[in-house]
């Protein structure tokens, strides 16, 4: 039996990715900043937070991660923690920079030290291209525009040097949007959702938004998570671009989540100054056909059914909320 240790268990990718590593047989383990204080709906979400053991470590603590690495001794290692989203890096710049590229490079030199076998996988984030006109590709340079991928960018250079050094199994997923039920609603896709939903239902409120020209490639999180361990199971530890290949503007997932209920968006949505980041990438376009020919991956959501799988599964949240009360 193989085993697994996810740290940063307990978000979207995270629960996700416990759910896929189960169904094939994997032992699995993760690590949570509070496991007992944390409330692992996620976990809960998925049905499987009583099947993987859930250990309170921060990845910037080097004492607390060698001694879950002791207790787990993982054939894999997945890095999906640090803080996640662009518009609040712009609030918490160092926090943003030490949870994900502190992390990553802890992680990494605990690795080292340790000297095991250990596959390695990091969380990267097209946020490092910057606005791509053309798709990128894994060889396309970084240009970051926020905090957030300003950190993504160092954690992805840092796995590509110890690679290079050190001769490990380490691999970047270079992720464009990918989202799903699971996301909070301070992520503007489930924002989105959530509103419209609720609109439909007849709460009379309007949704605000910031820029809604901005485009981008947006995916289904429950996919992703396969091409995450595809990269591990290679022969080769590659870096890899992971999209569907198709953009949209936020404005036409706006209009597919107000469709899909039977509304028309224009009625109901507003857009405020005050929401705009102080820098934002206008177009992010992505070329994932290296995944598809080596992992033999490939996206089967793009925008209009993702958007579709979330109202559904919204409207269902909703309605189980309204039998409860």
């Amino acid at each position: 039996m193989k085993s697994a240790l996810i740290i940063g268990i307990s978000g979207q990718d995270g629960a996700y990715l416990s759910r896929l590593l189960l169904d094939k047989g994997y032992r699995v383990a993760g690590t949570s900043r509070d496991a007992q204080m944390a409330s692992m709906r996620n976990l809960k979400a998925l049905d499987v937070q009583e099947r993987v053991r859930v250990h309170s470590a921060s990845s910037t603590d080097f004492r607390g991660l060698w001694q879950v690495l002791e207790k787990e001794r993982p054939d894999e290692i997945y890095n999906l923690a640090g803080q996640s989203s662009v518009g609040l890096s712009f609030e918490q710049p160092m926090e943003t920079f030490e949870s994900v590229a502190a992390s990553t490079l802890n992680i990494l030199e605990l690795l080292r030290l340790l000297g095991r076998p250990v596959r390695f996988y990091n969380a990267c984030s097209s946020e490092c291209f910057g606005n791509t006109d053309q798709p990128a590709t894994e060889d396309t340079p970084f240009r970051p525009r926020s905090p957030y991928a300003v950190a993504k960018a160092a954690s992805f250079w840092a796995v590509a040097n110890y690679r290079e050094a050190y001769g490990m199994f380490a691999c970047n997923g270079i992720l464009f949007n990918h989202e799903s039920p699971l996301r909070p609603t301070r992520f503007v896709t489930r924002k989105i959702i959530a509103a419209a939903c609720r609109i439909a239902a007849g709460s009379g409120e309007r949704l605000e938004l910031g820029n809604t020209a901005v485009v981008r490639d947006w995916g289904w999180a429950p996919e992703y998570v396969d091409a995450m361990w595809r990269m591990l199971q290679t022969g080769t530890p590659r870096d890899f671009v992971i999209a569907t290949g198709q953009s949209f503007s936020l404005m036409d997932f706006v209009a597919r989540a107000f469709a899909a209920l039977g509304l028309d968006h224009t009625q109901h949505v507003d857009t405020r100054q005050d929401l705009l980041r102080p820098a934002d990438i206008q177009v992010s376009r992505a070329d994932p056909s290296r995944a598809r020919d080596i992992l033999g991956w490939r996206a089967a959501k793009a925008m209009p059914q993702v958007v579709d799988a979330m109202v559904a599964c919204e409207r269902e949240r909703l309605s189980a909320q309204e039998i409860r009360t």
